[in-house]
């Protein structure tokens, strides 16, 4: 996968792969949460990325990521999720 927002491949960990799997998160809705979700920083490298799924039930989805040199790398994926502060 490649993110046109990041300039960068998109690597899903294992972790991350078994969670959209098991929160039956297509590929595609991943694509879109990555390229048009809102972002909160942590630092330079770590973040998170959400976007409303209407049509879903747990509506809200979010990915942490890391900045790596070439890769954006996708930790898990988190479904009803909320921003706190």
């Amino acid at each position: 996968m490649y993110s046109k927002r990041f300039a960068k491949e998109v690597q899903i960990t294992r972790h991350a792969a078994q969670r959209m799997q098991s929160r039956a998160i297509s590929e595609r809705e991943l694509s879109l949460l990555i390229e048009e979700g809102q972002t909160r920083f942590k630092d330079s490298k770590r973040f998170w990325i959400a976007h409303f799924f209407e049509e879903r039930c747990d509506n809200l989805l979010c990915v942490p990521v890391v900045h790596e040199k070439d890769l954006l790398v996708v930790k898990t994926v988190m479904h009803h999720f909320s921003w706190e502060g």
